[in-house]
């Protein structure tokens, strides 16, 4: 089965860099699509990126425009890990983020995802 483990989240100070890490400790996917969601207190859980790959090499991905130009999806396929590369932060991405692996639908939409991971906390504060 697919199990999934955020990692990487902490307290940052506005203009700072965090990578979160996402890892599938489960069965191998040789293609797959999987996402990034970020959920704030008293909100919606939040699309922030989406990527796709093919028999362990990542092909496309695309971030929210709330986040582009400043948030990178990337993979290490020998860790078998999705990472979120996060600069330039503020206090409004301040969130819990989750990865999830997408099952049919939007792809934007949390529904269309049947694997989620535990979360990762991110504070972005002075």
């Amino acid at each position: 089965q697919v199990q999934l483990v955020e990692s990487g989240g902490g307290l940052v100070q506005p203009g700072g860099s965090l990578r979160l890490s996402c890892t599938n400790s489960g069965r191998t996917v040789p293609t797959s699509t999987m996402a990034w969601f970020r959920q704030s207190a008293g909100k919606a859980r939040e699309f922030v990126g989406v990527s796709h790959w093919r028999t362990g090499v990542l092909y496309t991905a695309d971030v929210s425009d709330s986040v582009r130009g400043r948030f990178i999806i990337s993979r290490d396929g020998a860790k078998n890990t999705m990472y979120l590369q996060m600069n330039s932060l503020k206090p409004e991405d301040t969130a819990i983020y989750y990865c999830a692996v997408y099952l049919r639908g939007y792809y934007e939409s949390s529904s269309s995802y049947n694997y989620w991971g535990q979360g990762t906390r991110v504070t972005v504060s002075s």
